[in-house]
């Protein structure tokens, strides 16, 4: 026979009680079950743990130091079933994002502040990239979620749509055509006018309408930056068409927004990898992602 951990149990209960009495009722058995276990015990061991003086048990230095060994093994076990209840409450994880900078800037700090709050424990990794290097890093299944403008699934993984909103005018206090509740392009006429990037999808798009509505812009600055056009905005360099979520971060900083007349769709996508583990955390971020995508599609809708 050899030692059990039923052994060990009786062992450590009789040193914690101080004696068998306390340490049957402990474990929920008898007094001769107790002492039977600890006599099997020291004839396993060949050790004298406990001497008995006028009826009762006094732990040897043989059993301290045992004792000294059974916590240390007992202190572990407790840390892994301590884990293992965080990691189901979700007190501990990782989550990986990646996503354009736009969304790392306007719509993952909304989603990320009620997140961490309910998971403080959660640690969350986002990394800024731009099509279509994103896309290549949702395919090879580095990241746990991607949030992305593709409107189809890159390869090795699933999309599904977050929100679509339309573009929107930004300009800054005070100025004129803020007393309109949406701007046409006809209003854009000779006005300053601040653009993205050539390269952008969007810039083209917004250059389009214009070409076909005949309206003239004075183009004074283009910047990659969706925030960048908002701060220039602000300080009155001139007008814009932006996506809504970087106007809703600067609307009552010194700038208006206002509905443009022509729709032209901002859509945000969520992909998730096909073959990388998917940890219970994802659900959860995405739902606090489609919490935030509600509210800005409804303040959006106020305008």
């Amino acid at each position: 026979m050899s030692i059990t951990l039923r052994h060990i149990e009786v062992f450590r209960a009789i040193m914690t009680c101080g004696s068998v009495t306390g340490a049957a009722q402990m474990l929920h058995t008898s007094q001769p079950t107790v002492s039977r276990e600890l006599a099997r015990l020291e004839y396993l061991t060949q050790l004298t743990l406990f001497e008995r003086v006028r009826g009762r048990l006094r732990p040897s230095a043989q059993a301290l130091q045992l004792f000294e060994e059974v916590q240390r093994a007992y202190f572990g076990l407790e840390r892994i079933v301590s884990a293992a209840a965080s990691l189901r409450q979700f007190e501990q994880g990782q989550l990986s994002i990646a996503c354009l900078p736009v969304f790392a800037q306007a719509l993952l700090p909304r989603a990320c502040r009620p997140f961490l709050a309910q998971f403080p424990k959660v640690s969350v990794s986002i990394t800024p990239q731009e099509s279509p290097l994103l896309e290549e890093w949702l395919s090879a299944q580095r990241h746990d979620l991607g949030l992305t403008e593709v409107d189809s699934a890159p390869p090795g993984t699933v999309l599904s749509r977050l929100m679509s909103v339309d573009e929107v005018c930004v300009l800054p206090d005070g100025h004129p055509l803020a007393a309109k509740a949406a701007l046409a392009p006809a209003d854009f006429a000779g006005q300053p006018f601040i653009s993205l990037s050539a390269v952008d999808p969007y810039r083209q798009q917004i250059d389009e309408i214009f070409r076909r509505a005949g309206v003239e812009r004075r183009m004074v600055l283009d910047t990659p930056s969706a925030a960048s056009v908002c701060a220039m905005a602000r300080e009155g360099v001139g007008l814009a068409i932006v996506n809504p979520l970087t106007a809703l971060d600067f609307a009552g900083q010194g700038l208006q927004i206002r509905r443009f007349s022509v729709s032209l769709p901002f859509t945000v996508n969520i992909v998730k990898p096909l073959h990388r583990p998917l940890s219970e955390l994802v659900a959860v971020f995405e739902q606090a992602l489609r919490q935030q995508a509600d509210s800005i599609e409804a303040q959006i809708g106020r305008l």
